[in-house]
């Protein structure tokens, strides 16, 4: 809850101006230190129309970088991408390069960063204007913004009339009106394709301003390709890229979980000419600690001081964070404790990280000593968003016994906490079964003029649901209207859910068929929770039926709840349902996926209906849902069953056509069903034929094995070559089934043989099986293949089998 402090005055600024921020300024947006709200800084940039708040210049002076390259710090190859043929550095501000490219796709995260410190060596102290960007909330709500993100939301249906349309209200938005649509979308996907859109589009080009605004919006995801794109961009257009650019990409990254490429930025930047900054280095540390690198993050925190980069309090919160992550919570107090030496004074957040911590391992004297700690050393007071932030984490975590304490602290000195922390405990008591505690606490909040609002009583609810009391829950409903707090949607959801897992789901179907009647709307987590209960009871007929509802009302069931009642109803054996639910599935436009086809046909195949089955398989081709290889495993299985081996032989050779990879599974549904029929040398063929799409180590060692256990040991016997050619531990596995094979069918010669075998390809065979096998030799007579057998296992330096 540190990033609390940070949002409590930002929405206190943005109540008094009445205008939601494009840009936030970068170390402020740090100190919050979470992963959804971390960006990397407010960036410098000039458009007519847009007017700037500036903030504070800062001078700062060179570093010699002869002097850094003494350190061994510099890597002269990486220096040498800057030299000019006058061997001079070259300063490309317009970033004019593509070494976008040599940012790899590596999903390790095993980085080189101290290859990625060179870029330390290109910090120069200088003179720097950071701005910040404000949208007004008319902008926001302009009529031409509003009526591009209502054609945006018309896209799937978009013809050539609304592109035309769509391009001529573009042309007449101001820089700032573009920014207003991107963050207006939901989905930042959508609002990186209208980016592109607009970035083809004739006799328009974007304002430096947009692209900021498209990265910001892109570093609160994980689309971090999309990131790299806009920067090339930025590239090929000639707009200059401040750090902050870089910084965001970098943040991309990082929430892609790729901590290598998002150091290799650092080098992008170096190569652009592009000087570092403290922004960037926060950015940088910042990255290394959500990726668990304290080490490293400590190694950059040292080396940007050498080159003269004087952290500061952001710096400091990173690597209080990092601590704290790793469980070094007395690093984390000593490195508050050295902030004041270093003329950077701890701030509430630094204070709040720690507290965090204790928070969450129930150390409530660790938090009270060191609020103390935080008034005597750096004369900063609990406020109510301290208390606020303790309430709140002390309850996500299940301690709402030490969250009441805190509540009842603060309202001793003064501060009165909101419905919100009232909220968070009766929450928190809800999740541990405390209901008694809970209703105390909303008596409590109706007493002191703290109205519950609907997020507190469906708590209730829900609390009362979790512990099967379903009367208490439907009364608290009813407590709710005498007090004037209608139930929503997440109210009745939480009350039909606790219904369906008590055995109710009739019930609960019942007050979802009179929900217009109760004045409120059922959503798609309502209908799913009805579907599932119903599903579970075995009522099918009636959860089909709450699913043609759900898709009537706008809500698409996905694919794997389509799949659980179809495989619901072929367990049941109810065929035609269960495709008669499909199809109305498709007509309704729902999420259908090859592996609700696959549930269907192999409950087809499980029937021996396998005209059925084939039938549904040429459908799919027609419904543009191609069929994988378990599809096509499924009906191989099903004709082998049934002997229709010609057929199984030309699906499977049609599924290699169609480029699909067998599966292991595939494999052994093959060999068994060949094995089965005797069609030896029919499986040989078919298997070369899958061996050359797709390797399996172990196919003919299954087939030996297959072989064994139907009783044709000849056959198995021709394949053993295949199989010693390897000499691996699961061909002896194998040569030991056939071995013991032999000598169940009173054949201890052959089984001697196959031993033989095994020995000129260095493979032990089984002691015990080798005991029965001399034994049953000297028995029938064979004393020399007996005691030749007992040599071998001496030349190997085993004991022989009547030793051991």
């Amino acid at each position: 809850m540190h990033s609390g402090y940070f949002s409590y005055h930002r929405i206190q600024r943005i109540l008094a101006r009445r205008c939601p921020f494009v840009y936030i300024r970068f170390n402020a947006y740090l100190s919050s230190f979470s992963e959804s709200n971390f960006n990397p800084g407010s960036h410098p940039v000039s458009d007519s129309n847009v007017s700037f708040v500036e903030r504070d210049h800062f001078n700062e002076g060179n570093v010699d970088f002869g002097k850094f390259r003494e350190m061994g710090v510099e890597d002269s190859r990486e220096l040498s991408l800057f030299a000019d043929n006058n061997g001079g550095y070259q300063r490309n501000r317009s970033l004019k390069f593509d070494g976008f490219d040599e940012i790899e796709e590596e999903e390790g995260d095993n980085c080189r960063t101290d290859d990625d410190f060179v870029v330390l060596n290109s910090y120069n102290e200088q003179t720097e204007d950071v701005w910040r960007i404000e949208l007004e909330e008319d902008e926001l709500r302009h009529p031409l913004v509003r009526e591009i993100c209502r054609l945006i939301q018309c896209r799937s249906a978009w013809n050539a009339k609304l592109e035309r349309d769509m391009r001529h209200l573009l042309r007449s938005l101001k820089p700032r009106q573009v920014c207003a649509v991107l963050l207006s979308q939901d989905d930042e996907r959508v609002a990186l394709q209208f980016f592109y859109w607009a970035d083809r589009q004739w006799r328009y080009r974007h304002n430096p301003i947009v692209y900021y605004a498209m990265l910001e919006i892109l570093s609160k995801t994980k689309l971090c390709q999309g990131a790299k794109r806009v920067l090339r961009l930025m590239a090929r257009r000639g707009i200059e890229c401040q750090p902050e650019a870089f910084g965001y990409l970098m943040v991309s990254y990082s929430r892609a979980g790729n901590l290598r490429n998002a150091m290799k930025v650092l080098t992008l930047m170096q190569k652009a000419g592009v000087e570092l900054n403290l922004g960037l280095c926060n950015t940088a540390i910042h990255v290394l600690v959500m990726a668990n690198k304290l080490e490293k993050a400590l190694r950059f925190f040292e080396r940007m001081q050498i080159v003269g980069i004087i952290p500061n309090v952001v710096t400091y919160n990173c690597l209080i964070k990092g601590y704290c992550n790793v469980n070094q919570v007395e690093n984390a107090l000593q490195l508050i404790s050295d902030m004041s030496s270093k003329n950077c004074s701890p701030d509430k957040v630094s204070f709040y990280t720690i507290m965090s911590f204790f928070c969450k391992e129930k150390q409530v004297k660790e938090v009270r000593d060191l609020m103390e700690k935080m008034v005597k050393e750096s004369n900063l007071f609990p406020d109510m968003v301290t208390y606020d932030t303790l309430i709140h984490i002390l309850s996500k975590h299940g301690h709402a016994d030490e969250a009441l304490e805190f509540l009842q602290e603060a309202e001793a000195r003064g501060f009165q906490i909101d419905k919100v922390g009232h909220s968070a405990i009766v929450h928190a008591y809800c999740k541990q079964g405390k209901m008694d505690e809970a209703k105390g606490i909303v008596s409590e909040m109706l007493s002191k003029g703290c109205n519950p609002d609907v997020v507190t009583y469906t708590a209730v609810v829900d609390g009362f649901c979790r512990v099967g009391k379903l009367e208490q829950a439907k009364k608290m409903l009813q407590h709710m209207y005498k007090h004037g707090c209608k139930p929503n949607t997440v109210s009745y959801t939480a009350l039909l859910t606790g219904l369906c897992r008590n055995g109710s789901s009739l019930q609960a179907r019942e007050m979802l068929t009179s929900s217009e009647e109760e004045f409120w709307t059922p959503n798609a987590i309502t209908y799913s929770a009805v579907m599932h209960g119903l599903r579970k009871e075995g009522k099918l007929s009636e959860a089909c039926d709450v699913v043609k509802e759900m898709i009537s009302k706008g809500f698409f069931p996905n694919p794997v709840e389509i799949n659980l009642i179809i495989e619901s109803l072929c367990q049941e054996g109810k065929m035609n349902d269960a495709k008669r639910f499909l199809e109305e599935c498709l007509n309704k436009g729902c999420a259908v996926n090859v592996v609700n086809f696959t549930t269907l046909i192999h409950g087809y195949c499980q029937k021996d209906n396998l005209e059925a089955a084939l039938s549904l398989l040429d459908d799919m081709y027609l419904s543009n849902k191609h069929p994988d290889a378990v599809t096509y495993t499924a009906i191989i299985d099903a004709l082998g069953k049934n002997g229709r081996i010609e057929e199984a032989t030309d699906l499977t050779m049609k599924m290699l056509k169609k480029g699909l990879l067998p599966t292991p599974v595939t494999y052994r549904t093959v060999i068994h069903r060949y094995c089965q029929m005797g069609k030896v040398e029919d499986l040989l063929k078919l298997l070369e034929k899958m061996l050359s799409r797709q390797n399996c180590k172990t196919a003919y060692n299954q087939v030996i094995e297959k072989l064994c256990s139907f009783g044709s040991l000849q056959e198995a016997d021709k394949l053993l070559s295949r199989v010693l050619k390897t000499a691996s531990r699961n061909d002896a596995n194998t040569c030991n089934m056939l071995l013991e094979s032999y000598l169940s069918k009173g054949m201890p010669l052959s089984a001697y043989k196959v031993a033989c075998r095994m020995f000129n390809r260095n493979l032990i065979p089984n002691l015990k099986l080798s005991d029965k096998l001399s034994k049953r030799l000297m028995s029938e007579g064979k004393s020399a293949e007996a005691d030749n057998l007992m040599l071998r296992f001496v030349e190997r330096g085993h004991l022989s089998p009547q030793c051991e």
